[in-house]
């Protein structure tokens, strides 16, 4: 491994964040469904704090990052961290950047007395599922994710 940083987003990271968040949907191919922008990420991330993002860099130049928030659990009765975003750019895949990231994040859940740590994978992505189990990452399989996304809140809004 180079030497690989991991460090706190700050806000002059904000359009970093942005293109890694664009790569990592043009990979899934859902680049169509990015409407995010610089102004909102930056009111989320660093204004409301709803959301914490970390930089990956190999000797100083950007090739990663992570976004994560706090979700909670009421089986457990204490919060976890749920990944949002993993990426890693293509270039520098295969170097371990991945597990380190991994090993940040749990370091701080353990030290924020979280729980768990979860996040979703598309099931067609084989390379990701088996990089996940490598880690001793368990597949919820008799969970489904649903959704309720702007339109559907706005009709619920009117019931």
């Amino acid at each position: 491994m180079k030497n690989l940083t991991i460090r706190t987003a700050l806000p002059a990271d904000t359009a970093l964040i942005l293109s890694f968040i664009k790569e990592l949907a043009e990979y899934e191919k859902m680049l169509d469904l990015v409407i995010a922008d610089e102004k909102t990420l930056h009111e989320h991330i660093f204004t409301k704090a709803r959301a914490e993002a970390i930089i990956l860099e190999e000797d100083g130049l950007p090739v990663g990052y992570s976004l994560f928030f706090h979700n909670f659990s009421t089986f457990l009765g204490r919060s976890g961290i749920y990944i949002e975003d993993i990426y890693v750019s293509p270039a520098f895949r295969g170097k371990g950047y991945g597990k380190a990231v991994f090993a940040y994040l749990a370091k701080l859940a353990q030290a924020r007395d979280c729980g768990r740590i979860e996040w979703a994978c598309l099931d067609w992505n084989a390379p990701s599922i088996s990089f996940y189990k490598s880690l001793g990452a368990v597949c919820m399989d008799e969970w489904k994710i649903f959704r309720l996304d702007a339109e559907q809140i706005e009709k619920m809004n009117n019931i």
